[in-house]
């Protein structure tokens, strides 16, 4: 009779050690601490919307009412925010008649400007950054109009005229502030010119003469023309074409461009 095989219950013993041996726990996964995994995530999406801002497109706040109908802003007022986009002035792109754009005033336009900034240095600089993803306004004066001619154009509006008159064409006027919002002086000017009459005064190249919608409260490139550049805006002083509103959303929408010489 065949002896049975001894079966050894437990565990078996491999070099002097047992089976169940167990390997020392292996250290946990360091986490990063709270603060400055927000700090991080605080940081990113700040460069991501500075990148966008100074590439793409920024906000802006109408400060006046000089664009109305189609731009609403006084003091005091609830007053329109709108985007602008840089990308359709990229390359050999340039504003076109009928575009509205925003846009940094020559050195004429600046007389009644105040800059926003303090005069304390450290606050300056912090309020510089904080420009670049609009938590402050830039710190230049930034105004807003559309566009009537471009270089090598002439512009003009005198008596008889049946509107603003571009390369000896009257202009569409259909957006218009109508009725107007101040009296005009007939026997210097009149409602198709907005105001005053003037020109005739030809774009240098490389700039372009802006109006406001609001004619007769429009302090636009007819109240420079004395300057070095004739009242106009040179190309590089422009920051983007307004794209549309989107504050107060009773005023969401788009801002039309329309072909005002055609």
């Amino acid at each position: 009779m065949e002896k049975e095989n001894d079966i050894t219950e437990g565990p078996q013993e491999v070099g002097g050690e047992t089976s169940e041996s167990t390997a020392p726990p292996a250290e946990e996964k360091k986490q990063m601490p709270w603060l400055l995994e927000t700090a991080l995530v605080v940081v990113s999406v700040l460069a991501v919307v500075g990148i966008f801002q100074n590439f793409v497109g920024r906000q802006y706040v109408i400060p006046s009412g000089s664009m109305e109908p189609t731009l609403h802003g006084c003091e005091g007022c609830n007053n329109d925010r709108i985007f602008t986009e840089k990308v359709s002035y990229y390359g050999d792109n340039s504003p076109e008649p009928g575009d509205v754009v925003v846009f940094k005033g020559t050195p004429d336009w600046d007389s009644n400007w105040v800059s926003p900034r303090s005069d304390n240095p450290v606050i300056h600089r912090i309020q510089d950054a904080l420009s670049y993803v609009s938590l402050t306004p830039p710190d230049e004066n930034t105004l807003v109009k559309r566009v009537i001619a471009t270089g090598g154009q002439t512009v003009s509006c005198q008596e008889g005229d049946p509107a603003v008159m571009v390369d000896g064409k009257p202009i569409e006027q259909d957006y218009v502030q109508d009725p107007p919002t101040y009296r005009v002086d007939e026997t210097t000017g009149s409602y198709a010119c907005g105001g005053a009459y003037f020109g005739p005064v030809t774009v240098p190249e490389g700039n372009i003469w802006v109006m406001g919608d609001n004619r007769t409260a429009s302090a636009d490139s007819r109240y420079h023309m004395q300057d070095e550049f004739q009242g106009t805006i040179p190309l590089e002083n422009v920051r983007g074409k307004v794209m549309f509103v989107f504050f107060p959303f009773n005023r969401i929408g788009g801002v039309d461009d329309p072909d005002i010489q055609s």
